[in-house]
């Protein structure tokens, strides 16, 4: 595929879709009831025909999940010299043949039948319990006796083989097939969406193991980083638009701009993948840290590279479903940093010692992005809808004294922003309280609080703090609750700044409210930020960000100071 026919796909896909529209067009309707008619008009001749082709239809269904389950014992059960590319394209061939139900039929067989043998494990660590331990007082004068200890061996090699279930073997075997890591991954992302409909501790077994082993065979070392220009192929490039998660590439200028002056693609890719990015990181070479999406996707033309004293990763997108939850990201970003690090020898990094000013205009060199939050209005909505139920349950009235008689209630707000909340919401929204109105103001989709000075100053200061609140302190199992925050925070950034109505789309204010996020990544502190955050689920946040929730920390910085 060259440029051109690039370009003609891309304005395909924007074209509104004509084959939609006319299925729910008058005239459709009146030629699905034409149809309709005609076949109701034979129905009863052709009642008994159908059943019949149905009847037929449902026994194929059956023979094809049958001879799939067959192909997929017989690549598990064969001997290792036997099982050759022909056997394994059976199998790959016929489960991608399969329906959606078939294949779930299949995955549960597979995660059951073909499990570990438990009877055999008890039976092994039965008989290594029965043991006396090495060096006990039980052995004829201390002395260690090789042959009782072979036994050990014995045994616990055996216990170790027993403990991997069988369907390693089917892992393993498809592994070595030039298609199989891809088919794997189809495999999982399957085995997780059949997850989404409930919990199934087999299935969950299975996910478990499969994911260790991707995991194992995509490390780094089995990974090699690209590149993506403008120069590659057109193959490649429609992909970066296809699977482009974070900000969606609009047309083929967007996509040049993408990876033209002052901006870089890099993607991994694996040998068994091949011309198709595992994942892949956008980044653009700016003067200081971005603020808003905007400046990063519209402005034109771009600083001169020489000027640039910022690498702002502004997006990052995982291409296949089946690698969820193996960070490929992690080692994607440190490879980055070095690459740009080496590209741009013009530049260097921050200073390990010392305050980073509240101004970042004065830093030297930062590695930083520009993130979206992603689950900051879900909670602020749940959070706004819960505690307005609570007060009217209750029949409180708006005094705060009041309020606090109840266990379980929590104004969120601060009175001075209840009370800006109350005088500015105007005919957009009532409520008989700060967060009733906030809550009326911020669930329609249209937004229409963004289209008023007078809200968008009201609703600025509870939004930001209660966002800075969202990520640094709301948290699940000891991790931050936002999915992109814990990412960026496991792999050893800090939250620098929060930013108002940096992604005005209707994503960005459906997320977040237009509230986007820098993270920063110094190279020094990377490791000791991400082992704190992982052991204690301590975040690193600078003090622009903190003084969001902390007021006092202003008084006392500058005491310090």
């Amino acid at each position: 595929m060259n440029k051109k026919a690039l370009a003609i796909l891309m304005r395909a896909r924007m074209r509104p879709n004509h084959l939609n529209n006319f299925a729910l067009s008058p005239i459709s309707n009146e030629l699905n009831q034409i149809l309709s008619n005609s076949h109701g008009n034979r129905s009863t001749e052709n009642g008994e025909h159908h059943a019949m082709e149905h009847g037929k239809e449902k026994l194929n269904h059956q023979r094809s999940f049958e001879v799939v389950r067959e192909s997929m014992h017989s690549v598990i059960s064969m001997n290792k010299t036997e099982v050759g590319d022909s056997v394994l394209n059976e199998f790959l061939e016929g489960y991608c043949g399969l329906s959606f139900q078939n294949r779930r039929k299949l995955l549960l067989t597979l995660a059951k039948e073909y499990d570990l043998n438990r009877a055999q494990v008890r039976e092994l660590i039965k008989q290594y319990l029965g043991l006396q331990p090495p060096g006990s007082e039980a052995q004829s004068g201390g002395v260690e006796d090789e042959g009782f200890l072979s036994t050990f061996y014995r045994i616990e090699r055996n216990l170790r083989h027993s403990l991997k279930p069988v369907y390693e073997t089917l892992f393993e075997r498809l592994n070595t097939h030039p298609e199989g890591l891809k088919f794997l991954t189809i495999i999982r992302a399957d085995i997780l969406s059949i997850l989404t409909e409930g919990n199934i501790a087999s299935l969950r077994a299975l996910d478990s193991y499969l994911k260790e082993k991707l995991t194992t065979w995509l490390s780094p070392a089995a990974l090699e980083l690209h590149q993506i220009t403008w120069d590659d192929p057109a193959s490649l490039l429609e992909k970066i638009v296809f699977y482009e998660a974070v900000h969606p590439i609009s047309n083929l200028i967007d996509l040049k701009r993408r990876l033209g002056v002052g901006r870089r693609c890099f993607g991994y890719f694996h040998s068994a993948i091949p011309r198709e990015p595992l994942i892949f990181i956008e980044v653009a070479l700016l003067k200081n840290i971005a603020e808003t999406i905007q400046e990063v996707l519209w402005d034109n033309p771009p600083i001169a590279e020489s000027e640039a004293t910022c690498a702002l990763f502004y997006s990052i997108s995982s291409t296949q479903p089946g690698l969820a939850g193996i960070n490929l990201g992690k080692f994607l970003i440190k490879r980055v940093i070095t690459l740009v690090k080496i590209d741009m020898p013009h530049i260097s990094d921050i200073p390990s010692t010392g305050f980073l000013t509240h101004s970042l205009r004065s830093v030297h060199w930062v590695f930083a992005t520009l993130s979206p939050i992603p689950g900051f209005m879900q909670w602020l909505l749940s959070k706004l809808a819960s505690q307005s139920k609570l007060a009217k349950a209750e029949d409180i009235s708006c005094s705060s004294a009041d309020r606090s008689r109840l266990t379980f209630y929590e104004n969120i707000l601060e009175p001075e922003e209840e009370r800006a909340l109350i005088d500015s919401s105007g005919d957009l929204a009532s409520g008989k309280s700060g967060m009733e109105i906030m809550l009326n103001l911020l669930t329609p989709t249209t937004h229409e609080w963004t289209n008023s000075d007078k809200l968008l100053s009201a609703l600025k200061p509870p939004l930001m703090r209660l966002c800075a609140r969202y990520l640094l302190q709301e948290k699940k199992r000891g991790k931050a609750l936002d999915s992109v925050a814990n990412f960026h925070l496991q792999n050893g950034a800090m939250v620098q700044r929060i930013n108002w109505m940096a992604d005005q789309s209707e994503k960005g204010l459906n997320q977040s409210a237009g509230i986007m996020v820098n993270y920063v990544y110094r190279p020094e502190n990377i490791e000791e930020y991400a082992q704190s955050y992982f052991s204690k689920g301590h975040i690193h946040s600078s003090y622009d960000v903190k003084r969001y929730i902390q007021p006092a920390l202003e008084n006392e910085s500058k005491d310090s100071l």
